[in-house]
């Protein structure tokens, strides 16, 4: 494990909206309920309830809040000569080379809870693994992720319901920081794009236990699958976390079978007759659903369980696996996935610190109050971009 990392590197997790996920659970269920006819003594209802969604909300504000506060904490005009929109004042963005996301700096990004390795590890700070996912890189970073969390977590929670969405919601982005962490163990990661990508899981394995209600399965199913591929295949750019969307979207697959399964609409129907005509009562889920619940379950436990113990012993998956590496970025002619490290020779004197770029040569004085490490590095990546 790298115990030197650049504080520039950091790795977002970004949700790219391609499209709008029309597969809405349990909509063909509601279109092929029974009509009120005297034959089957059948009233009109609605067979699954719907729920006033207030979570996603208060999870947009949350993340809105927390990009406030950040801001405010990176107070830029104070820590740098050249930062974006200063008429915000210490809402100013830091300059483009260091963050093109129009963001904080990532030594803020760090003090405010982004995932970095070895704090997890070594600083028994194992609460970065979720805190990380509250945190955005910049304005187009939480815009794009904000947006697909109010078009895909509006239509789940009316269907499912405030806890089972935050349920999966929260364990999936876990999921995703925790893969994320056992490949990527330098720099920083940030973003709610794990969380995201496992309610996009949890929507193909909620549409596949509840086949039997669905009208145009194949439709919806291919639907789903291609906005699926789509958004992972914008994970091969470099400085973008795609372990993290991959963890995320797994966890979020197998929590779908957990959390979102839903009874046969036979059982439904029936519950809801005004008085039953049959001897026979159909069961409330069918025995396949019951063997997905429990399968997932255990793989789920499992595998947290087996990247935990990987992660706190220091393992890099990296060195199990020589190829992984390419579902997180695929190196072309025009960029390339090895992280960029600055370094640069230090001399203090006072308040006045002088640095030299080891790369490129170029040196600066600088005067600081309160000079630390991250401080340093920040400069030291601004001297060398």
């Amino acid at each position: 494990m790298a115990r030197d990392k650049p504080a520039a590197n950091i790795e977002i997790k970004v949700h790219s909206r391609h499209g709008d996920p029309a597969v809405e659970p349990s909509a063909a269920a509601a279109r092929s309920r029974p009509s009120r006819t005297p034959s089957t003594g059948f009233g009109q209802f609605r067979p699954f309830k719907k729920w006033i969604p207030w979570l996603v909300p208060v999870f947009v504000v949350v993340n809105s809040v927390l990009f406030s506060i950040t801001m405010y904490v990176n107070d830029c005009p104070k820590n740098s000569a050249s930062c974006i929109g200063t008429f915000l004042g210490r809402f100013s963005f830091q300059p483009l080379k260091e963050n093109p996301l129009l963001g904080p700096s990532p030594s803020t990004l760090e003090k405010m809870g982004a995932l970095e390795v070895d704090k997890v590890v070594y600083g028994h700070q194992p609460w970065r693994l979720i805190s990380c996912l509250w945190l955005h890189a910049g304005v187009f970073h939480i815009l794009a992720n904000m947006l697909s969390l109010v078009c895909i977590g509006i239509r789940l929670e009316q269907e499912f319901g405030f806890v089972r969405i935050g349920m999966l919601y929260i364990v999936s982005g876990f999921g995703g920081s925790l893969l994320s962490a056992l490949f990527i163990q330098s720099g920083i990661s940030v973003g709610a794009s794990g969380a995201l990508f496992g309610l996009l899981g949890g929507m193909l394995s909620e549409l596949l236990t509840n086949w039997t209600i669905y009208e145009n399965k194949l439709a919806a199913l291919l639907t789903l699958v291609f906005i699926i591929v789509i958004n992972l295949a914008v994970g091969v750019l470099p400085h973008v976390d795609n372990f993290a969307h991959i963890g995320g979207f797994i966890s979020g697959f197998f929590l779908g079978f957990v959390f979102l399964v839903r009874p046969q609409f036979g059982w439904v129907s029936q519950q809801n007759a005004p008085r039953r005509h049959s001897s026979t009562s159909k069961a409330k889920y069918m025995p396949y659903q019951y063997v997905l619940w429990i399968a997932s379950l255990l793989l789920l436990i499992a595998g947290f369980a087996v990247g935990l113990v990987f992660l706190y012993r220091g393992e890099n998956l990296n060195d199990r696996c020589s190829w992984c590496h390419y579902l997180s970025c695929i190196p072309t002619s025009k960029w390339s996935c090895n992280s960029q490290k600055f370094s640069c020779e230090t001399s203090q004197l006072g308040n006045q610190l002088n640095m030299t770029c080891l790369s490129n040569g170029r040196s600066g004085s600088y005067s600081l109050a309160n000079s630390n490490s991250s401080e340093a590095q920040q400069i030291c990546t601004q001297l060398c971009s």
